[in-house]
């Protein structure tokens, strides 16, 4: 996998992890309660994941139309 890809599903992660943990426990840091840190890690790891993944399939798509190309 590029290096692209990983810096941008990192910062995918970031954004819509932060998002995400500030919806499902804003409640809870607001209230002075404690974070559940295992969501916390899987929050982070779900954006991730899927980023990666789709840029990966949008790669190989585009491989596989210029190797079309040029047959």
């Amino acid at each position: 996998m590029r290096i692209q890809m990983m810096k941008r599903s990192i910062i995918i992660a970031v954004v819509v992890g932060t998002l995400l943990n500030l919806i499902n426990q804003g409640d809870a840091l607001v209230a002075g309660l404690g974070l559940d840190w295992f969501k916390v890690i899987l929050t982070y790891c779900v954006p991730f994941a899927v980023s990666l993944v789709s840029s990966w399939f949008t790669q190989r798509e585009i491989e596989k139309k210029n190797e079309s190309l040029k047959s």
